[in-house]
């Protein structure tokens, strides 16, 4: 399996800038789903990292996959909330009235987006974290 977490966290960047652009435009459903994207996208750059295969959609499911020394147990519980924008800000049918639109707000898009910039952050420093391990050579002991 060829290794790129560093196109994993370049998307994850990018999916960064289309939430802030959505917040911006009052799209706020987007903005929400956007986040998620981008946080599972920057989990998905450390899983590979460490050689592991990406799989899924659930950013709480990817962080439990983690190796336990590698996983951001504070984060966990806004990736289960980011989990909560995977489906529902796209679909009208999830909701019992309205559509995505109408039930996301910018509270909601901004705490997100501030979720998920955490984890892109945490994911972004472990993957570096690696590759300077990687790259010193063997360590003794």
């Amino acid at each position: 399996m060829v290794e790129r977490s560093r196109d994993w966290l370049n998307q994850a960047y990018r999916d960064m800038r289309q939430a802030e652009a959505s917040l911006k435009e009052e799209l706020y459903e987007w903005a929400c789903f956007a986040a998620h994207q981008a946080a599972e996208k920057a989990v998905k750059a450390l899983i590979q990292r460490l050689g592991g295969e990406v799989w899924g959609h659930s950013v709480a499911a990817l962080i439990d996959a983690l190796p336990e020394n590698f996983r951001p147990f504070d984060l966990r519980e806004k990736s289960l909330e980011l989990d909560q924008a995977y489906i529902p800000s796209r679909y009208p049918n999830v909701h019992p009235v309205g559509f995505p639109g109408s039930v996301y707000t910018r509270v909601v898009a901004e705490r997100l987006i501030g979720y998920a910039r955490e984890i892109i952050s945490y994911c972004q420093k472990k993957v570096t974290q690696v590759n300077r391990e990687d790259s010193s050579g063997p360590q003794e002991k």
